[in-house]
């Protein structure tokens, strides 16, 4: 039996309809997730452009949080060697920083960290 084309429209315009309020749901959880875990951890505020921040602050929470279980939970790493590695995220205030790390393994953080620029540390970190 084959679907007529009105049909299959239909149907193609409901799925992506909920496939749509299912990505903004998602979204929203996530960004409040990274706003509770900022606030925690004495996050700074990212800089950028505003269509991106938020993008920005979701990708930090989820990159620092799979480097911790990388690095600590499952790793050598102790709290002090974390606290260190803490305190570099803290000055990385640049959103598109973050953005362009988005598929970086947990265990690749340090190595990152260090090689950022003075660009993507626009200011000595004042929240500390």
């Amino acid at each position: 039996m084959q679907i007529s084309t009105d049909c299959w429209r239909a149907d193609h315009q409901a799925d992506a309809a909920s496939t749509a309020e299912w990505l903004a749901a998602k979204r929203a959880e996530e960004q409040t997730a990274a706003a509770d875990w900022a606030t925690q951890f004495d996050m700074p505020p990212l800089e950028g452009p505003e269509k991106i921040l938020g993008w920005g602050e979701r990708t930090r929470h989820q990159l620092v949080t799979r480097a911790y279980a990388a690095l600590v939970t499952e790793g050598t790493w102790d709290e002090a060697d974390w606290a260190q590695l803490e305190e570099q995220v803290r000055l990385l205030t640049r959103a598109g920083w973050w953005v362009d790390q988005r598929e970086a393994e947990g265990t690749d953080l340090p190595e990152l960290l260090e090689a950022a620029d003075d660009r993507d540390r626009p200011t000595e970190n004042p929240f500390r």
